[in-house]
């Protein structure tokens, strides 16, 4: 019995011995690692240069913190493997990696126009890498990491390869089985962890539902139109960057398909032939557009996302502007030519001038919703009136140069007059907004007088405005709203700033009769004469309290005069009554001799 249990002890302690020497599993939470690496480096603004650089200066650091440098003459790989792993800073150099070759090929898919073909090449060998290092930190992670860790870089490897089969445009359930698996491991993931990492994962599964949509399109194991692909403004990521861009070259081949059934361009009732495909291609991008910024749904989305497709719209009608211009260039001595590409070009322009100045209102829309909120609302910025004013001075610059471009030519028809009138009125509103706008200003710096004189001047622009908007053919009910509570607003500011200045005035008079009685020679002359420096034996206080506005007393400023005494002046009278001794008997006699034949040689 002894003999047995000393036996039960002894392999106890091999147990025992072998469990201490189990290597414990790494951690490293993938998405959270990511999120913060890519937020914090550029691709908040879809930046991939500098997150590449990012990349191979994070792995330069990790490289050189382990020891693992590949040498400093030859160049020598050392090869990672799961023996090499002793540290998590391996498998972060294996996912950086990844993260180089995948941001490598995103800055060229991004390039202006679209890569090349040999670019193509270049962006399919960054992508086969990056599918190679995420591959391979899965293996080591299976091995090394725990099974949390293990789960989110399968996910991370499904999800690069993927990404490589959607921009081969070949092998579509390849590249949707991968997407699925993807989206499966993140929604398991998210059930579990803290708080932050299930926000994560919810977003990861976000962003790749529109992919695996366009994959099942793609396959055709789905309803779904193109149209109904393009709903993915609500979402952000990275994730989606490839999606945008393939989507967006779909809509671009559509577009050329479209335009080859486009022959003119309708404006205010004049056609204007075009017969350049890139004008065609960009003015049908640009009403597209147009039609998202109309669309009832587009309401909901954040000012932020409005302006960014204006900004898009403004690009398309610059490109067509552009495309004329240059077919302007060569169009040589063609009168007919130069005369349709001439309206062609007033059109586009007049057209931009108007989204110009829609843009302007809506950032005006912004900033009025700025403006009423209180300080303290969210720790927002508050606007001041002066911005306003700014923004109604670009208004008015806009719908003057809109209006001098529609009746700079000679022969209008009637929809270019109606068009002008209606501009007209447009901007006598604005100028009423930035006149009030303008005495809130006046208002704030506590000048009554010229602030009660802008609102009686914005009270009759408002007043007139409203008369002539009510007899105009095509009244805009909008506008007319607006200048009616503008005109409320002036004539409830015009009475409350007249009651102010009249306040104000009162209490002028009476602070400067209290302050006229309450004035002494004496106290003036003690508190004149105390300064800090002149009794500095004498303890009281010569500084001010910390709310008064006086100076502080410590030395009279500037420094009082004080007598210098002058250098004497010294008038050297002397000079004329001093008799100087004779020098005749110092000075070199000459010689008396006569010259002869051979003097010249003395």
């Amino acid at each position: 019995m002894e003999s047995k249990t000393t036996a039960e002890v002894t392999t106890m302690e091999v147990d025992r011995g072998e469990q201490d020497q189990i290597v414990p599993k790494f951690s490293m939470n993938v998405l959270q690692i990511l999120k913060h690496a890519q937020m914090q480096n550029g691709l908040r603004h879809r930046d991939y240069t500098r997150y590449r650089r990012y990349c191979t200066a994070r792995l330069r650091r990790l490289y050189k913190s382990l020891r693992f440098t590949h040498g400093r003459g030859k160049f020598t790989r050392r090869v990672i493997t799961d023996s090499t792993v002793s540290d998590v800073r391996f498998l972060h150099i294996v996912l950086y990696m990844a993260e180089r070759a995948w941001s490598h090929a995103m800055e060229k898919r991004q390039l202006p126009g679209g890569p090349t073909s040999r670019q193509r090449i270049y962006l399919l060998g960054r992508l086969r890498k990056a599918v190679k290092w995420a591959t391979l930190l899965a293996q080591l992670s299976a091995i090394k990491a725990d099974s949390r860790t293990s789960l989110e870089t399968e996910a991370y490897a499904s999800y690069m390869k993927a990404t490589l089969f959607f921009e081969l445009d070949q092998n579509w359930k390849s590249a949707l089985m991968n997407f699925k698996s993807a989206r499966a491991v993140y929604e398991e993931l998210g059930k579990y962890g803290n708080v932050e990492n299930q926000v994560l994962c919810r977003e990861r599964v976000e962003e790749l539902e529109p992919s695996i949509r366009y994959c099942l399109h793609k396959v055709g194991e789905s309803n779904i139109q193109t149209s109904e692909l393009l709903d993915i403004e609500k979402l952000e990521g990275p994730a989606l960057d490839l999606f945008k861009a393939k989507m967006e070259a779909v809509m671009a081949e559509a577009r050329t398909q479209q335009a080859a059934t486009m022959t003119e361009f309708t404006w205010l009732g004049q056609r204007f032939p075009i017969s350049n495909a890139k004008i065609r291609v960009s003015i049908l991008k640009a009403q597209e557009l147009e039609k998202d910024i109309n669309n009832a749904a587009t309401e909901s989305l954040s000012a932020d996302k409005k302006l960014a497709m204006f900004d898009k719209l403004f690009a398309a009608y610059h490109e067509a502007r552009i495309c004329i211009r240059s077919d302007l260039a060569s169009a040589g001595n063609a009168e007919n030519v130069k005369d349709e590409l001439n309206g062609l070009d007033k059109a586009v322009s007049a057209v931009l001038g108007q989204r110009t100045i829609e843009r302007n209102r809506l950032l005006v829309k912004i900033a009025k919703g700025k403006f009423t909120k209180q300080k303290g609302d969210k720790g927002e910025k508050t606007t001041k009136p002066e911005e306003l004013v700014r923004l109604y001075d670009l208004l008015l610059q806009n719908i003057t140069d809109l209006i001098d471009l529609v009746t700079s030519g000679r022969d209008r028809n009637i929809e270019e007059v109606a068009f002008s009138e209606e501009y007209v009125l447009k901007g006598l509103v604005f100028r009423a907004e930035r006149c009030f706008y303008l005495a809130k200003s006046y208002s704030s710096s506590g000048k009554r007088a010229e602030a009660y004189a802008l609102y009686c001047h914005s009270y009759g622009l408002a007043k007139n405005a409203i008369q002539k908007l009510k007899t105009s053919s095509n009244p805009d009910k909008v506008l007319i709203e607006d200048t009616e509570v503008l005109f409320d607003n002036s004539r409830s500011q015009m009475c409350i700033e007249h009651a102010i200045g009249l306040m104000e005035e009162e209490r002028l008079s009476e602070a400067l009769s209290k302050g006229v009685s309450s004035m002494s020679l004496i106290e003036a002359n003690n508190k004149s004469e105390k300064f800090l420096l002149e009794n500095l034996d004498v303890y009281e206080s010569a500084v001010n309290e910390p709310n008064s506005k006086g100076l502080t007393r410590i030395t009279p400023f500037p420094p009082p005069f004080q007598a210098v005494a002058c250098n004497p002046i010294v008038l050297d009278v002397s000079y004329n009554s001093i008799e100087f001794p004779s020098l005749d008997s110092r000075m070199k006699k000459e010689d008396k001799k006569g010259g002869g034949l051979f003097s010249f040689w003395r």
